[in-house]
């Protein structure tokens, strides 16, 4: 007996896009900092502040504005990175405005400068110009493959952001910023972006030539002389910033990124042994006759000399505030972290956060951070070619290094470097930067979470003949 049957081609199946679920994740991540600009309201003067109506609507709008574009653009993107990034800011938010109402740090300004002008306005509209930067990269960037064509053209431009600095004055013992007027940009902020743009392309050829061609000695695979090249040119330009600029964090985030990224490219231990001992020789050679690197890390060391209390005492304040501190915090705005002065809004506000908040609040402040470079790092593991891996691996990578070179230099783990913390911290260079990357990620984590076409129906299949005894 015979049967025949027909059968037809099954188109794959619509995977779920996860916005309703970014949706709600947003709410959450916008009445989080509206609660806690009540709390520290009802604290400062125990009463509602003011501004809170217009500060929850006004965040909201941004969030629901990039909600609505990753909705229609980035329809599969990962649902996580866009509310865990608007939480970061609105609590960046709400802390810079509870230090602009400290009457020390008014009568301060006032003393120094003859007028106070508070930070937080002025970082509502960096937020903006963030979010409008991120909508900007999903509506113009329809594929981050794209972005390889300009492989050298990125490193050239970074090579021009880098150096740019150089020509302009020093502003406390770095120079980081470009000063055009009243408008203050740190070009490494953007740079970083620009050199994990170039480092994706630049390995995605290179990666066979540097995982194979290699020798084995006391079990390590050491490169080849020629191989060399590459991170011996990224290892003098880190080099070179921190000695004309006096910016090791900069030179650490840049270097870093590159071993990360060559790690990933090869899987060759020995890229990360050589990394971090040209790394160290390089800090060491610096520090013996750079005196600004020398002064750093002295005061990492002995914060409460007294013969350097002077210049150390935002290093000794914050980290007698992580202290007071303790489990659980003083409360927000019952703290005394304004007492770091100028400083404590961009480079240490971390250890206001550390001070209200306490080490349970610091341990789920660090858990957002974690947060994003997993997702990152779950977006590069997820994407379908080598670029992106290596893009999605690079930009997690940087956002990681940030973080640990931020935070570390507050803590007292490392020698203070003076960038900023990532989303939280005063500053439009930083905000404005990170909102492109977290932009970039989302398109990527798209491309990787987009179901697969349905293959094209071919007639051959049309009609199978199932014989059956």
């Amino acid at each position: 007996m015979s049967v025949v049957t027909n059968t037809t081609t099954i188109g794959a199946i619509d995977a779920p896009s996860r916005r309703n679920t970014e949706l709600m994740l947003l709410g959450f991540a916008v009445a989080v900092p509206v609660l806690a600009y009540i709390n520290v309201g009802l604290a400062l003067d125990g009463k509602l502040p003011t501004g809170v109506l217009g500060y929850g609507l006004g965040l909201g709008l941004l969030a629901a504005v990039a909600h609505l574009v990753v909705r229609k653009f980035a329809k599969y993107a990962d649902p996580l990175l866009l509310p865990l990034a608007v939480l970061l800011n609105g609590l960046g938010l709400v802390m810079i405005w509870r230090l602009d109402q400290s009457p020390r740090l008014i009568q301060r300004a006032e003393r120094a400068f003859g007028a106070f002008t508070p930070d937080a306005p002025k970082q509502m509209l960096y937020s903006a110009i963030g979010i409008a930067l991120f909508v900007g990269v999903l509506l113009l960037l329809k594929d981050h493959r794209i972005l390889q064509r300009y492989t050298y053209i990125s490193m050239a431009l970074a090579l021009i952001l880098l150096m740019l600095p150089m020509f302009f004055p020093a502003r406390n013992g770095a120079k980081i910023w470009i000063s055009l007027g009243p408008i203050n940009i740190q070009p490494g902020e953007f740079a970083k972006i620009i050199i994990a743009i170039f480092f994706s392309g630049y390995l995605m050829v290179k990666r066979d030539a540097l995982a194979l061609a290699s020798r084995r000695v006391m079990g390590l695979y050491l490169p080849r002389g020629r191989d060399l090249g590459p991170i011996l040119v990224v290892w003098a330009m880190s080099i070179l910033i921190l000695v004309f600029e006096t910016d090791l964090g900069t030179s650490l985030l840049f270097f870093g990124l590159f071993v990360i990224m060559l790690y990933v490219a090869t899987e060759r231990t020995s890229w990360i042994v050589f990394g971090l001992l040209m790394s160290a020789a390089g800090a060491v050679g610096v520090a013996t006759f750079e005196r600004h690197v020398q002064q750093r890390v002295d005061f990492w060391l002995n914060p409460f000399a007294d013969e350097t209390w002077a210049q150390s005492e935002q290093i000794g304040q914050a980290l007698m505030s992580f202290g007071a501190g303790g489990t659980l915090g003083t409360g927000l705005g019952q703290g005394n972290s304004d007492l770091i002065m100028f400083a404590a809004n961009s480079d240490f506000i971390l250890s206001s956060f550390g001070e209200e908040l306490g080490l349970a609040g610091m341990m789920a402040f660090l858990m957002i951070y974690g947060l994003i470079v997993e997702r990152g790092v779950r977006t590069a593991l997820a994407a379908r070619d080598p670029f992106g891996k290596l893009l999605a691996i690079g930009l997690s990578g940087a956002f990681a290094i940030q973080v640990f070179v931020v935070a570390g230099g507050v803590m007292g783990l490392i020698p203070l470097t003076g960038m900023t913390m990532p989303f939280v911290a005063a500053g439009g260079s930083s905000v404005i930067a990170n909102w492109a990357l977290i932009a970039i990620l989302i398109r990527i984590s798209d491309t990787a979470r987009r179901p697969a076409p349905a293959p094209a129906p071919s007639p051959d299949a049309e009609m199978t003949q199932v014989v059956r005894p």
